[in-house]
């Protein structure tokens, strides 16, 4: 994916009200722009650190942007915008760059499911009437002392859910996949965050235990574009 209009830098002032960020460009404008994550950020940012944003083209929006790349404390690149993962993963599947998502006729997305009535990333139909379910999970949360990065980032009740509607499909054997889209520079593996959300951690061993795939890809990002590329390595058990 290239970023179109291209992106533009500034310095981070503050991140404020959940969804509102102050920067200010290396021309001296102070803006507000649109913070597109629901998460806390934890780790992949920081005040008086680069960021890149977009800028709004639509002169009766309230902000002047959005949000897309932050430089994090460690160095790395992260893209905080959680709407890009989907538009990510699914460039990927359509070039049949996700070795385990291969071979599909027709890809579906926001499909209903599951008897708590959610709504799943991806199906995937095949010739022979099979359909995979894929959910789809931003990662950003990276630490300085390691290169393994870790999911979520806060607690996500949302996140569970989808465990539970992926683990009940595969009890019934329906082919399902939760992919982890590492959207953070320099990380060799993905690992459940307990520490931060025990609950999910727990639901995340149930899944494959029931025999949910639970795999991982990292991102290729430059303020230019952003790819899915190589696989990655997930520790469930750390």
């Amino acid at each position: 994916m290239i970023f179109s209009p291209a992106l533009e830098e500034a310095i981070l002032i503050k991140r404020y009200k959940r969804f509102l960020a102050d920067i200010i460009t290396p021309a001296g404008e102070q803006l507000t722009i649109h913070c597109p994550n629901t998460g806390s950020m934890l780790n992949c940012m920081q005040s008086g650190g680069r960021i890149w944003f977009s800028r709004t083209q639509d002169p009766h929006r309230k902000s002047a942007g959005s949000w897309i790349l932050s430089e994090t404390p460690q160095g790395r690149l992260a893209c905080i915008n959680t709407l890009l993962a989907n538009k990510i993963v699914e460039e990927a599947l359509q070039a049949g760059m996700i070795r385990e998502l291969t071979g599909f006729t027709n890809l579906r997305k926001e499909v209903l499911y599951g008897k708590e009535k959610s709504r799943i990333d991806f199906c995937l139909d095949y010739s022979d009437q099979t359909t995979t379910y894929i959910e789809v999970k931003s990662v950003t949360l990276g630490f300085a002392d390691t290169d393994i990065a870790a999911f979520p980032d806060a607690i996500t009740s949302r996140g569970a859910k989808h465990l539970r509607e992926l683990t009940e499909l595969a009890k019934h054997g329906m082919k399902t996949y939760l992919l982890y889209c590492v959207n953070l520079t320099e990380i060799s593996a993905v690992r459940p965050c307990q520490e931060i959300d025990s609950n999910y951690a727990k639901a995340l061993q149930n899944a494959y235990q029931a025999g949910v795939n639970i795999i991982a890809y990292s991102c290729s990002i430059t303020p230019q574009a952003i790819y899915l590329n190589n696989p990655l390595q997930v520790i469930l058990n750390h």
